[in-house]
């Protein structure tokens, strides 16, 4: 302990000496998200976010948003088995939780404010979110379903992507390889002449894996399209595809051969967008499908081949169409409609004979589903300390029926800055077409899962805008949950899973001059019952230094108490991960990097039989043109 304390007070002396020669004052902007639907400040918005700027995405070089997520996000945990590379089906990683919410469809990823997931399982695709899509990321923590529907139930991540704001061309080329034969290769090209800007991006990433048949492979694509009609509006068309192979090991306990996936996902929209000074607001089309060609393998010892592949392709046609308006002083209105249909087919084919054959005795192979909702949520200022916000959202399912979503808190301004708020909000997730059709323990009288949250949080700059601290407490409880029973003696899903989660989220973000930033971050997970990928204890501690074509960043996260398995009996992971980047401005153009992760070389596992690589090193090259 004394240790520790030594090394902070060391740390904290040279503060003066990394920031010598500073004299500008420095300030943290406050952040534009689009919580609301449209562009409002952080401090304005009732739930408790999570903002991450394009420095924050791309200092660590990785091709995946998400383990940035993972560390940066408080109460946020994502599972990994690889370096790189996440895959689907059996033994899939990247399962994303928010206060334990997650999994299974229960948390929402957006791309520009539109759903992202296949729709015949209904949970998002990691392995297609990568850094080359951001220009930042927003994580609203808690049920956001008032606004972004059923999928929103323990959160949302939305994927705000680049747009070029001044005339000329930009070209970034990024090179970089390292342990277990993994490279990545990365061009992105931003341009704008006039009223016209584009973006264009490609990402190559594979690796062979710390396992034997555990290799992965994956090609990203990425196009937007803007022009300016008038100083008001606008109109885009963006898409993205993800390509991917991998291969899945099985656990160490029971090895497969041969379980192999081959996955596309495409995304595309073409939106309509205006602001002016009272009102602003948009009308999108979008299209998110997917192919999927799995071969679930066999074990290893004393296993057969499979003689059948499971093939799926899923489709979700939106509209998304909202207004914001405000009416008068200290008062927004945002009104907004939704529909989706979404669907697909599924059915094993025989590699010999390429016979369709049903997933079960009572299938089809086509499953589609038709959602629609309207919502309204408003933010009032009552008083120039106290801000109302209330919002209601009427989704219609074509299986499930009508579900009412309300929202309602209070924000009380205080001086300095200072800012409390109250927040009670529901969530809720429709059941899925696999859950309800598709296997053995489907179910087509399920209902959907809810959950209530509620919350406080406190927030407040200090030190000249230089400290921003903020803190959470939450209590969330669900009932209905989708559980497989057994019923007459065979496999059910059935609607009888409860839970009650609550904990507490702190997060510092400290900056003393333009060279030196500190970050943290804290949470708390208390849960009523053994739930996966939620740690009991989440910390992060990050820090940046760069003197003129130095940089340096390093990251040290803790996890605590996590369970890979529901098994209460089953002993839990804690582990410390120490991860650092170092880079070089040699030239104008070029810069040079080198970086490792878990340096601290820990034995550790966030999937159950997967344990993940022991110290590995990246190295590589930026060019900025």
């Amino acid at each position: 302990m004394h240790q520790h304390r030594h090394s902070l007070l060391l740390l904290f002396s040279l503060l003066p000496l990394l920031c010598a020669a500073q004299t500008d004052t420095v300030n943290v902007s406050e952040a534009v998200v689009t919580g609301t639907r449209s562009a409002d400040g952080e401090r304005d918005l009732p739930q408790s976010i999570s903002v991450l700027s394009h420095h924050d995405l791309n200092q660590d070089f990785r091709p995946s948003l998400l383990p940035t997520l993972s560390e940066r996000v408080p109460s946020m945990f994502v599972t990994s088995r690889s370096m790189i590379g996440y895959g689907v089906s059996t033994g899939a990683a990247g399962t994303m939780k928010v206060r334990g919410i997650g999994g299974g469809g229960s948390l929402l990823v957006l791309i520009d404010g539109e759903p992202q997931y296949a729709a015949l399982m209904g949970h998002p695709l990691p392995d297609a979110y990568q850094t080359l899509l951001a220009e930042r990321v927003e994580v609203l923590r808690g049920p956001a379903s008032t606004l972004y529907g059923g999928g929103a139930m323990g959160g949302v991540v939305n994927i705000v992507t680049p747009n070029a704001q001044s005339d000329g061309v930009h070209h970034t080329i990024r090179l970089q390889g390292g342990s277990y034969g993994t490279a990545e290769a990365g061009v992105t090209n931003t341009a704008r002449k006039g009223k016209f800007s584009s973006t264009v991006a490609y990402d190559y990433a594979r690796t062979d894996g710390h396992r034997a048949n555990m290799g992965f492979q994956q090609h990203s694509a990425f196009v937007k399209l803007g022009y300016d009609i008038t100083t008001h509006w606008k109109a885009t068309a963006d898409a993205n595809f993800t390509y991917f192979k991998s291969s899945n090991p099985g656990p160490v306990t029971a090895p497969l051969n041969d379980n192999d996936q081959e996955i596309t996902r495409g995304f595309a929209a073409l939106a309509l967008t205006h602001r002016h000074e009272r009102f602003s607001g948009g009308l999108r089309l979008y299209t998110d499908f997917g192919h999927h060609h799995i071969n679930d393998g066999y074990a290893a010892s004393g296993g057969t081949p499979r003689t059948v592949r499971y093939i799926h392709n899923d489709l979700v046609l939106g509209l998304s169409l909202y207004e914001t308006m405000h009416l008068f002083t200290g008062n927004r209105l945002t009104l907004g409609l939704d529909y989706q249909h979404y669907g697909g087919n599924a059915y094993n084919r025989n590699v010999a004979t390429h016979e369709h054959i049903k997933l079960n005795a009572t299938s089809g192979e086509d499953f589609s589903e038709n959602e629609v909702a309207a919502y309204a949520d408003l933010a009032q200022r009552i008083a120039p300390w106290l801000t109302l916000t209330a919002g209601l959202r009427a989704d219609h399912h074509s299986q499930t029926g009508t579900e009412l979503v309300p929202q309602g808190g209070l924000t009380f301004h205080l001086l300095q800055q200072a800012e409390v708020r109250l927040l009670i909000s529901k969530g809720f997730r429709n059941p899925t077409l696999r859950e309800m059709y598709m296997f053995p323990p489907q179910n087509d009288a399920l209902r959907p899962e809810r959950l209530v949250n509620y919350e406080i949080s406190y927030r407040q700059p200090f030190l000249n805008d230089k400290l921003h601290v903020g803190f959470t407490a939450f209590y969330l409880k669900a009932k209905n949950l989708i559980q497989t029973n057994m019923v007459d003696g065979k496999p059910r899903n059935v609607n009888t899973g409860a839970l009650e989660n609550s904990g507490v989220e702190f997060e510092a973000d400290y900056k003393p001059c333009r060279t030196l930033r500190f970050s943290t971050n804290y949470s708390y997970l208390w849960m009523s019952r053994v739930q996966e990928a939620a740690p009991e204890h989440k910390f992060y501690f990050g820090a940046e230094y760069s003197y003129r074509r130095f940089a340096v960043n390093a990251g040290l996260q803790y996890i605590g108490k996590l369970h890979t398995s529901t098994d209460a009996a089953a002993p839990t992971e804690s582990f410390w991960l120490l991860n650092a980047t170092a880079s070089y401005q040699l030239l104008k153009q070029l810069k040079l990097f080198v970086k490792g992760d878990n340096l601290l070389a820990q034995r550790y596992e966030t999937l159950k039989g997967f344990p993940m690589p022991r110290a590995t090193v990246m190295a590589g090259v930026q060019i900025d043109f």
